[in-house]
This record gives C-alpha cells, structure tokens and sequence, in this order.
C-alpha cells in the first residue's frame, strides 16, 4: 500500500511490456527467472531456450528482457505468464503466474517446459520476481 502518513509520493508505476515469446516447449529445462540486459547476452539465452528458433528482436538500447521458465513438468497443463510489472524505487517488480492442471483433469501424458519472455524499457537497479497466485 501506497499510502503512511500525511503526504506520500507513491512510485509503483506499471510499466509497458511486450512478449517476445510464450509457451510449453523451452528447451530450458530447469526453473529459473532471467534478466538481460545486453545485446551480447541475448542470443546465447535464446538459443538454449529456442535452438535454431530465428531469434525475438529486441532494441537493447531501450528495452531489456525479463522471463520466467518453470522447468518441466509431467503433463501438459502446466503455464506460465507475467501478469505485470511495476516500477518501484530500487528496481522492477515482475509479477507472474502459473497455471497447472486441476486434479481429476485429464492431461496429455508429455514433458512439458512452460516460459514466457518479455521486453520492458530498459531500467537499472534490482529485479525482482513476485509469483501472483
């Protein structure tokens, strides 16, 4: 919340973002957030996610990316999203959220990699994950 005291300036700005790419199938087998920032760090993280995948573009002079991959799972019905993100004082808030299958759904007996990767403006200072449930 916002709000202590008489007078506060609250800086929990949303910000913009754009996805570069969202599914089931990352190469990326371990659960894991990303942050990049460089044009140079770029194309090594996509190609462990993607293989031969042509890679997202992205202005690494404005924007930077932000992700999340959840690993695999057992079953398809597993997802994941950033919900939002949120400018603050010391950094960015990236907040996500998963989706798995409810309990007496069928589900398709395959190994699943749920991920989604995004551009934001560019920023400096801390990111920080938030899971939303």
């Amino acid at each position: 919340m916002c709000t202590a005291g008489v007078v506060v300036l609250c800086l929990q700005a949303a910000i913009s973002m754009r996805t570069l790419d969202r599914g089931t199938q990352s190469h990326t087998d371990q659960a894991r957030t990303v942050v990049v920032r460089s044009a140079d760090e770029w194309p090594a993280l996509w190609r462990a996610h993607a293989g031969d995948k042509p890679v997202a573009p992205v202005d690494f002079t404005k924007e930077m990316v932000v992700g999340v991959f959840l690993g695999s799972r057992p079953t398809a019905g597993y997802s994941v999203e950033i919900v939002g993100t949120q400018e603050k004082p010391d950094g960015l808030v990236v907040q996500y959220r998963e989706g798995s299958p409810a309990r007496d759904m069928m589900t398709a007996q395959v190994i699943t990699s749920p991920y989604h990767l995004v551009a934001v403006p560019k920023q400096s200072g801390e990111v920080r994950f938030e899971r939303k449930p």
